[in-house]
């Protein structure tokens, strides 16, 4: 499925459901800029869900760090989103990548007037299930709002739905 820029609460979910692998078995090339990298080592805010993994991953090359040239960019739009989500989007310029893969809704609309495709976390759980990579969502939905990670009811129930699981929602 090509190459993606990857935004930390993406990294942080899948690791909390101990499926950061289905990054680079979606994508062929998985890159993360700088600012990522320092938001999940020694955060504390989601019990350093994601630190040991992402260390991992880079150790094995499975997922690659980049250093973002344009932070001019990033220092003018900070405040308006996060520097983290900056540095994808600029990252995924720079790499001549137009898929991301950021969570947070302003940053994905922000990212398509950059002329690029975003998918959040439960589109990489969508995507691992129809490749066969899962059996199902619902239960990683589950896991991840049992752990405090922010899902809308709405947001998991179009989950469900999209995944052909919405019969499950009440068992």
């Amino acid at each position: 499925m090509a190459k993606a820029v990857c935004n930390a609460s993406p990294i942080i979910g899948l690791s909390i459901i101990s499926k950061l692998e289905l990054l680079w078995e979606i994508f062929d090339e998985v890159f993360i800029p700088k600012e990522v990298y320092n938001e999940i080592v020694g955060n504390d805010k989601y019990k350093n869900y994601g630190e040991n993994e992402l260390k991992e991953a880079l150790k094995n090359d499975n997922i690659k760090l980049y250093k973002v040239k344009n932070t001019e960019f990033v220092e003018q739009m900070y405040g308006r989103l996060h520097k983290g989500e900056l540095e994808v989007m600029i990252a995924a310029k720079e790499l001549k990548i137009n898929r991301v893969i950021i969570d947070d809704r302003p940053a994905r609309n922000f990212s398509e007037t950059m002329l690029l495709k975003s998918i959040g976390l439960i589109g990489i759980l969508l995507t691992a299930k129809k490749l066969g990579l899962i059996s199902e969502v619902k239960k990683y939905l589950d896991i991840l709002i049992q752990e405090g990670y922010r899902i809308s009811k709405k947001l998991y129930l179009e989950g469900l739905k999209s995944a052909g699981e919405e019969e499950l929602f009440n068992k």
